[in-house]
């Protein structure tokens, strides 16, 4: 259970960065100083947090594989995976860019991915 509760958190941590990473510079523009960075400045800052991310995300499967004694299948790592990265982001949009909305189709859908999730899990 230890391991269980390890890698999920480790996920969780793991998609903050990796969502700041891949979206963050789309609401950094806004500060002064990011807008006179070219496009070549913006990978190296993202692929800087994207290594804090790959330093969480490694962990997470090597805890949570069962094969190294973790309590989960890759099918289940990377349903998990997709879950939380799909929650991190939803958090993120909803606080950050507030000009997108959460509509009922996106509940919908993650209603779909919670479904996933059961039949992945389901032995």
């Amino acid at each position: 259970m230890k391991k269980a509760i390890l890698t999920i958190l480790l996920l969780v941590v793991s998609n903050i960065f990796m969502t700041l990473a891949w979206y963050g510079h789309l609401k950094f523009k806004q500060m002064n100083w990011f807008n006179n960075l070219g496009l070549v400045s913006i990978i190296i800052i993202s692929w800087g947090i994207a290594l804090l991310e790959y330093s969480f995300q490694v962990p997470a499967n090597k805890i949570g594989f069962s094969e190294n004694g973790g309590p989960f299948n890759l099918w289940q790592l990377k349903v998990i995976q997709e879950a939380v990265s799909l929650t991190v982001f939803t958090i993120f949009m909803l606080i950050f860019f507030k000009n997108q909305t959460f509509t009922l189709n996106h509940l919908i859908g993650f209603c779909f991915l919670i479904l996933a999730v059961y039949f992945i899990f389901k032995k």
